[in-house]
């Protein structure tokens, strides 16, 4: 086994994430720098950023070797307007899934409240390893898809025993 000189290791790295069709690269970093060459890590030069709102940057994102242009901590997506959470009820897209929130309705008639739900589709960055049950704390972001325009920015593990869809949790 040999081992490879520097200048194909970065492209060795690369390797992994090449999974698309297209060159996948984040856009605010330049890959041709031969002045900045010497300063690459192994992994080579990588973008993040902190999004604010008290929101921790994920170890993943800063450290891994991912490439998501709609991800809120690697690429220019910025997050504003609302902050939602919700239980993940979905997984079953490519880096997007389905929160449920849960809510009471008031009825004036009967002076009750009824049960109500809204299913929103959200993108999950591959830092996140999400499964069904999970609380989501998710991020209005600009509008990524046709019905997507929210964005994971914090995952607590729940264990749900039984259906997620029949769960009713209030937050």
């Amino acid at each position: 086994f040999k081992t490879p000189k520097e200048g194909s290791l970065l492209l060795l790295l690369m390797a992994d994430v090449q999974v698309e069709k297209a060159f996948q690269k984040q856009e605010a970093v330049f890959l041709n720098s031969k002045t900045l060459r010497a300063a690459k890590t192994s992994k080579g030069v990588r973008y993040y950023k902190e999004v604010g709102l008290g929101f921790k940057t994920p170890k993943e994102a800063i450290e891994g070797e991912y490439i998501d242009k709609k991800c809120p901590f690697t690429s220019g997506v910025s997050i504003r307007g609302r902050i939602l959470k919700g239980v993940c009820i979905s997984t079953k897209m490519h880096r997007t899934i389905i929160i449920r929130r849960d809510y009471m309705h008031y009825v004036k008639k009967y002076s009750r409240y009824e049960k109500r739900h809204r299913n929103i589709p959200v993108h999950c960055s591959p830092c996140f390893t999400i499964k069904e049950g999970d609380i989501v704390v998710a991020g209005q972001c600009r509008p990524l898809s046709k019905t997507v325009r929210f964005n994971v920015l914090k995952v607590t593990p729940n264990e749900v025993i039984g259906n997620v869809r029949k769960q009713f949790m209030l937050f």
